[in-house]
């Protein structure tokens, strides 16, 4: 919650344009009324215009200050047709094929998104993360300079000992199966990127294992010991200023005094406020149990490397959850090209200079 609030503050001070493509969802209408009462921006929602004001009628909820948009009736719908069958052109499609991708929401406010339409996109609480995802990639695409996208779980803790004040970064827990060492390293570095620009404070990074500076070999292991130099390498050349060290029990991440027992080289100044999975299995399983078994608030995941920034968050969220994630979004959007320089400059079908 303190977290959350400290974001609303951002983000009522400017105000972004958040699409949540899922208008027919309770808990989607639900977190874009508060969006708009927050005062954080303009929200706008997607679907069949007469089944959302149903929904809205029935959960007895104001449309007041929502955008309630149904991709058929738009004005844009030729423009973002053309556009995406300039961007799959090379891959065969049709001009049936494009116009009824356009039709579906998260494919309109994907394109709506590249195109500068709205500042930032929340989805997933009604699909899977590869409908979510798909649209993303075809559209949007990778920002500069940047190979890797991965799924940042943010989560607050109950109690403030661990992390930043409670706050933890988990990746990646959505995107990449198994990271290679280059995944990883990338996944490492543009984690540690949100978390500085979401906290303001210097991002404190672990790699984890099920070993502690080589208590056991094994071949992911060593995956993780090169990835954590790697991340080392390009914090450096970005000019990041972050602690970064691996490979890490989890123990010996969360908890520095019990982590210089089993390293007294340990390079983490304090509990680690980001850490990084080995695999998806563990990312996305650790997110999950902390949330449920530890309550922890979750927020996301939140795409990392999009030339946009965008959020999936888990079917069934509630409004709570949709809301967060739609604050990450927005205060991401403020500030995105200095989490991506050059991000944002190109728009769909066109080559960026």
């Amino acid at each position: 919650m303190r977290f959350i609030a400290s974001l609303i503050e951002k983000l009522q001070r400017h105000p972004k344009r958040i699409v949540f493509p899922e208008g027919t969802e309770p808990s989607v209408l639900q977190a874009a009324r508060q969006f708009y009462a927050l005062r954080l921006g303009a929200p706008i929602v997607l679907g069949n215009r007469a089944r959302i004001q149903q929904v809205a009628l029935e959960h007895q909820l104001s449309l007041d200050g929502i955008r309630v948009l149904d991709p058929a009736e738009s004005d844009d719908l030729e423009n973002f047709v053309v556009r995406y069958n300039r961007l799959r052109r090379a891959q065969g499609l049709q001009d049936a094929e494009a116009r009824e991708a356009m039709l579906q929401p998260n494919y309109f406010a994907a394109m709506m998104l590249a195109m500068h339409h709205a500042d930032g996109l929340v989805s997933g609480a009604a699909h899977t993360i590869a409908s979510v995802l798909r649209p993303l990639f075809q559209i949007v695409g990778h920002a500069p300079g940047t190979k890797t996208v991965a799924g940042c779980a943010v989560l607050e803790l109950e109690n403030p000992r661990f992390g930043e004040e409670g706050v933890l970064f988990l990746a990646d827990c959505a995107v990449i199966p198994e990271p290679t060492v280059e995944e990883l390293a990338e996944i490492a570095v543009s984690t540690a990127r949100l978390g500085r620009h979401l906290l303001g404070t210097r991002p404190r990074v672990a790699l984890l294992s099920f070993s502690t500076k080589g208590s056991a070999q094994h071949e992911s292991v060593g995956r993780v010991q090169a990835a954590t130099a790697l991340a080392r390498q390009k914090a450096r050349e970005q000019q990041l200023e972050a602690a970064i060290d691996g490979e890490l029990q989890v123990d010996a991440a969360l908890m520095p005094e019990l982590g210089r027992r089993k390293c007294p080289d340990l390079a983490l100044p304090g509990p680690a406020n980001v850490l990084i999975f080995p695999e998806l299995n563990s990312g996305h399983i650790a997110a999950r149990l902390l949330h449920h078994v530890a309550r922890a608030e979750l927020y996301g995941p939140v795409l990392l490397g999009l030339d946009r920034p965008a959020a999936n968050v888990p079917r069934g969220s509630t409004a709570w959850d949709i809301l967060g994630a739609a604050a990450i979004v927005g205060v991401q959007a403020i500030h995105y090209q200095v989490l991506y320089p050059g991000a944002g400059a190109s728009l769909p079908g066109e080559t960026r200079s």
